[in-house]
């Protein structure tokens, strides 16, 4: 069976998001360490591995927002789409407190290999489908409630951004009426890396774009999953037309 890198759905759809799931999936390629790094299945199901629940809520606004989906096959731990080329974390060989025995040893050599195999055919894929005019990206993340020896994190939603903010504030401003969400400006972390999928597809174009990050525990499961994006879908929607970009 043929490995492939990267999933696209509903690629002719009309509306004007691309919504993208760099770390939708915990897949290992069969190319590396015959489909395994040596960590234990509990390790390769949290949040090291891959972006919880991420990628079923991505599929929903897809098909909300009338939109494609591209979404990344292989887990970040493999080699992290959403770092730059020259990004030294971009093969990780510790992890929140979990070393990875198959990247222990990895060089540079082997860093190249992986983003031969998957890596570019992903961002080649996101990058022709990115060029379709008028075209707005929304990434979807989720995060850990908390990494370990660390406090818990408080947010159930982050809103990222760096530089361009024509999306991002009118999200947050209408995040920020519901009484029932603890929404965070730029958390769990701060705006985006030099090289990172954003920076290599919106910024550097000057395309408008927001990253969306959920914390895992609220989309352990499909009803969070689907209830998250039928709460986000119209917000999205609000946010681009006031925005007016």
């Amino acid at each position: 069976m043929t490995y492939t890198p990267y999933f696209v759905h509903g690629e002719t759809r009309p509306g004007r998001w691309l919504i993208t799931c760099d770390h939708a999936t915990n897949m290992v390629p069969p190319q590396v360490g015959g489909g395994s790094l040596g960590l234990a299945r509990e390790d390769m199901e949290r949040h090291i591995a891959y972006d919880v629940g991420a990628y079923s809520v991505a599929q929903h606004l897809g098909v909300l927002l009338n939109a494609p989906v591209i979404a990344s096959n292989f887990s970040r731990l493999v080699i992290d789409p959403n770092r730059g080329e020259d990004d030294p974390t971009i093969l990780m060989k510790l992890y929140d407190g979990s070393i990875i025995p198959q990247n222990r040893h990895a060089d540079t050599a082997e860093a190249e290999r992986r983003m031969d195999m998957a890596y570019r055919p992903y961002h080649r894929a996101l990058t022709r489908m990115a060029a379709r005019p008028g075209t707005v990206i929304l990434s979807v993340h989720s995060y850990t409630r908390q990494l370990r020896g660390r406090p818990p994190r408080p947010w159930d939603v982050g809103v990222l951004y760096a530089r361009d903010d024509r999306l991002a504030r009118p999200l947050l401003d209408l995040l920020n009426r519901a009484d029932d969400m603890v929404v965070g400006d730029n958390e769990p972390y701060s705006g985006h890396l030099t090289g990172d999928a954003i920076d290599k597809h919106a910024l550097t174009f000057g395309r408008p774009n927001v990253l969306i990050e959920l914390r895992n525990d609220l989309i352990s499961d499909h009803t969070g999953q689907k209830a998250w994006a039928n709460r986000l879908a119209p917000l999205l929607n609000k946010a681009l037309t006031a925005s007016a970009v």
